[in-house]
Formats: structure tokens, sequence, C-alpha cells
């Protein structure tokens, strides 16, 4: 991904915002609840879709969990 996604938020937030990511893909979310300005973020910036199964990371999210 050439665009960091989360070049528009604090540092703060923005490390929070790739831990969250983080804890989805690990499925830590019952230890560490995603908050819902953080899952609106995330789904608004493409990063996260909400399915039957859960909280899943789009290919943008792995994009930015595996990018430099």
């Amino acid at each position: 991904m050439a665009e960091n996604p989360f070049a528009q938020f604090s540092l703060e937030k923005a490390i929070g915002l790739r831990w969250t990511l983080r804890d989805i893909q690990a499925r830590r979310l019952k230890m560490s609840p995603v908050s819902d300005e953080d899952l609106m973020t995330l789904t608004g910036l493409g990063l996260v879709e909400v399915r039957d199964e859960g909280l899943v990371l789009t290919p943008a999210g792995i994009a930015v969990l595996n990018g430099p």
C-alpha cells in the first residue's frame, strides 16, 4: 500500500488502530474488544469488514500490517 491510511490521525491513534488490526487478525477480540469508534474508522478506511463469522481484515487491512 503506497499511502499510509493512518496519516490523518495522531501518532497515538494510528498506533492504536494498527494494534486493533493485529487483534482482529489474531482473533483476540474477547480479551481486547474493538471500540465502536475504532470499528467505524477501520471499516470506513476499508481495512475491516463485518461478516457472519465476525470481524475480518480486507486485503487492504492485511497490506497495512504486512507493509513496511
